[in-house]
């Protein structure tokens, strides 16, 4: 109630505008010789209203100009009060001001379908894409989620994190494609792992269903088999509790970030699998990569909206080179930084949706 309240003295206050211009209109009017007619000029308080607010605002101003023109004409010529002249002006305010106010009634509805949108969105995303925990076992986790479009703040981008008996898997996923049907294949996507994170205890044979499971997906009643139209690029990660290097199958993904002493290194992708839900390439063979994680590590997931991302001259979004340097051990921190950072260099708006996910260790990997 508060933030209300202190929210609503600034509208409030900006009233003094309008109510100041009427009143120097009406005093300057009435004393100015009798061929300068300022009354017209009442229009302009109803026409600034709409700028901080509301169509009884605005319908006020407008009553108020009414009456301000009507005292103008009962004044000025006290034989004749309200001349054909002053009827003129009067109906033209009252025509003007019916239509400012119609506006903010449509501005007002048009805002509060937007929001309505907003929160479907955002609550859809929450199901789709909940929040990652914060720890994970020995791990502490961050996710950060950019949508393109504003009003949607969802998309085909997507993340997940899974506890097993011995570790942490994470997935991290990049659907081809935009809209609703990526939504859905994310979300099968995700569906599959969260099911599947736990009892599939080899990595390959974890990512193999996944691919099952997508192109099931996309040979469903309604997808007429998509196969090379819709894929999901994405890497899944195995990162163990106990001392010994993290696993990951990378199948047409961006290869992870491992931020150590402040300096990035790319990991090394040597055998990639092709994209989720390539139906032309039946049982590909899954092999494991593999790459050390320590104590004083960050480790770095992301999709290509981050990469991608263009600044003004056409330059994409040099990831490794902009973290060199940085020593955050929170991994939020170091995604609000990224985030940040990421927004300026493409002057505040991105093309493509972009997913981040940032790791460290909370504790020494146990023996």
């Amino acid at each position: 109630m508060s933030q209300r309240r202190a929210g609503s003295r600034p509208r409030w206050t900006l009233l003094a505008v309008p109510v100041g211009w009427i009143v120097a209109v009406t005093v300057i009017d009435i004393l100015a010789p009798p061929h300068i007619h300022l009354g017209p000029l009442l229009v302009a308080a109803p026409a600034v209203t709409p700028l901080f607010g509301g169509p009884r605002t605005v319908g006020l101003m407008a009553a108020l100009a009414v009456v301000a023109q009507t005292v103008i004409g009962l004044v000025r010529d006290p034989d004749e009060p309200l001349s054909a002249n002053h009827q003129a002006q009067i109906i033209a305010l009252v025509l003007v001001s019916t239509s400012l106010v119609i506006f903010c009634v449509l501005r007002e509805r048009r805002a509060t379908e937007l929001a309505q949108v907003r929160y479907v969105s955002e609550t859809a995303q929450r199901v789709v894409l909940p929040p990652l925990p914060g720890k994970l076992g020995p791990l502490c986790a961050a996710a950060l989620y950019l949508a393109a479009e504003a009003e949607a703040r969802i998309g085909g981008d997507l993340y997940a994190a899974a506890r097993t008996s011995s570790g942490t898997r994470l997935i991290v996923g990049d659907v081809r494609g935009k809209g609703m049907t990526a939504v859905d294949d994310a979300a099968l996507l995700l569906g599959a792992f969260r099911a599947a994170a736990h009892r599939e205890a080899d990595l390959s044979e974890l990512v193999a269903h996944l691919d099952r499971s997508v192109c099931r997906g996309l040979t469903g009643p309604d997808e007429r088999g998509r196969f090379g139209e819709t894929f999901i690029t994405a890497t899944v990660l195995d990162i163990p509790d106990r001392i010994g290097p993290v696993r990951m199958i990378s199948c047409g993904h961006p290869p992870p970030v491992v931020l150590r002493g402040g300096r990035p290194t790319t990991v090394d992708v040597h055998c990639p699998a092709p994209p989720l839900g390539m139906g032309d390439l039946a049982h590909p063979r899954y092999q494991v990569d593999t790459f050390p994680f320590g104590p004083e590590d960050l480790l770095l997931l992301y999709t290509d909206g981050v990469t991608e991302a263009r600044d003004a001259d056409g330059a994409f979004y040099p990831l490794a080179q902009r973290i060199a340097g940085r020593r955050e051990r929170d991994p939020a921190a170091f995604l609000d930084h990224v985030r940040r950072d990421l927004l300026d260099h493409v002057g505040g708006h991105l093309d493509d949706d972009a997913a981040m996910i940032a790791v460290t260790r909370t504790a020494p990997p146990l023996p």
